[in-house]
């Protein structure tokens, strides 16, 4: 019980702004326990209805989750809270963030000269050629490309598409384990996750299947270099979720390409399937840079009309400087040529690691992407003890919903030659706690 702060008002909307209050301010933390209704209800001398519309219009908003028997807390990530990765400390390696090799990103050239324009770009808001890009983009790996439209990057993107199809409450299928920041803004749009296992080849049908069945609205997922696993779909597996996703014509379908170009792995793809309600997101930041905030964005009638109405009314379009920037990008022989010498050598550092685990009956996983995947006991003891040998790993337990315990190690800029060291470490520390824990 979160005894040191206390909870004010008289009416539902005084005491759901004390409860944010004490978000905001740090007097509630992710995980205290909020009194029972009928408790604060008897506290403020109000009714017990009073109180319950305040929780119901916080669990809405994504500040607090009810978790039956164990009470009504303040969610883990709030959505009035920034939940920033911590800080690697000094003299480590930093094997956690999930970023590419700068030595495999261009030099961003913005345009040298921007002619002014009178009024706004409400009425045009995609530069044509970039437009004409992203149609051959998608169209590459066979994504219809009849309707395009650009976001700013895909968190954004996904964050219009569920906001404009979904309401507060209604549920949302999402990897388990999967990206972290996904499953900070689902709940923080005041949805429902419900967590989808994930083997090497992504979704579980099944689980799928299960999921669909308890009513979800709609499905995010990542076709390849799923993150954090690595996870890629395989023919048959892309086929096998047809199967299931056809027989829920409703439900919209998101597909996170995050990793298109450097992920490693074909593209069979949900969204070249022929799904009533889809959309497939693409962002640069992985090959071309994080400074740009672009997404392209592939998808149904229904959903294009929706996401770009809903942007009309909001930010308008995406910077024409911006546009500008990336479609040069996109055209440079020399970029592709660099895209293409990381997506090598990502494959490469992904390999070196895993073998070099597997020479010390270490399982990982990671056949695309970024990072790789390592399940263990306890992660806490992996984390700190590999802290002690030099390595800055991240905990799995910011990715993860009912999945088991595991780390993740960015290998993007892990060279080859170091994941013996790595490996031997990471051995060691296993030792360790086995030794400390009881075997």
């Amino acid at each position: 019980m979160a005894a040191q702060y206390a909870i004010e008002g008289t009416t539902a909307k005084g005491i759901a702004a004390s409860v944010e209050r004490g978000v905001t301010e740090g007097g509630l933390s992710p995980g205290d326990l909020l009194p029972p209704v009928r408790r604060l209800a008897d506290t403020l001398g109000v009714s017990p209805g009073t109180v319950a519309t305040a929780y119901k219009e916080l669990r809405q908003r994504g500040l607090i989750v009810t978790r039956g028997r164990g009470g009504t807390v303040v969610a883990d990530v709030p959505s009035v809270a920034s939940r920033r990765p911590p800080r690697v400390p000094q003299g480590l390696v930093d094997l956690a963030g999930g970023h590419p090799d700068p030595a495999f990103l261009p030099v961003l050239r913005p345009p040298s000269t921007v002619t002014p324009v009178y009024g706004s770009h409400r009425a045009a808001p995609r530069l044509a050629v970039l437009e004409e890009v992203t149609r051959q983009w998608f169209a590459r790996d066979e994504v219809p490309a009849r309707h395009v439209t650009f976001a700013h990057g895909a968190l954004d993107c996904i964050a219009r598409l569920l906001s404009t199809e979904l309401r507060p409450g209604d549920a949302v299928a999402v990897e388990d384990p999967g990206f972290h920041h996904l499953l900070d803004l689902v709940p923080a749009l005041g949805l429902r996750m419900v967590p989808v296992a994930v083997d090497g080849e992504g979704l579980v049908p099944e689980s799928l299947r299960t999921a669909l069945r308890g009513g979800v609205r709609a499905v995010v997922c990542s076709p390849r270099g799923q993150c954090p696993t690595g996870a890629f779909f395989t023919r048959s597996r892309r086929d096998e979720l047809v199967a299931v996703l056809r027989e829920f014509p409703e439900v919209l379908v998101v597909e996170d390409d995050h990793n298109a170009e450097v992920g490693g792995a074909a593209a069979y793809t949900l969204a070249a399937a022929g799904l009533e309600r889809w959309a497939q997101v693409r962002t640069v930041s992985k090959h071309l840079g994080i400074d740009l905030r672009w997404a392209g964005v592939a998808c149904d009638a229904v959903t294009l009309a929706r996401h770009d109405g809903r942007m009309l009314m909001t930010s308008g379009w995406v910077s024409h400087v911006l546009q500008e920037s990336v479609s040069g990008l996109f055209r440079d022989e020399a970029v592709r040529a660099l895209v293409a010498d990381g997506e090598t050598a990502y494959a490469e550092r992904r390999a070196a690691l895993i073998g070099a685990l597997g020479a010390h009956r270490i399982r990982a996983v990671g056949a695309s992407g970024l990072n790789v995947w390592v399940p263990v006991r306890d992660e806490s003891a992996v984390v700190n003890g590999l802290r002690t040998q030099g390595w800055w790993v991240a905990a799995g337990a910011r990715f993860r919903i009912a999945a088991p315990p595991a780390v993740r190690i960015t290998t993007s800029t892990l060279a080859p030659e170091d994941a013996p060291r790595l490996a031997a470490d990471f051995a060691e520390v296993l030792g360790d706690a086995q030794a400390t824990y009881g075997g």
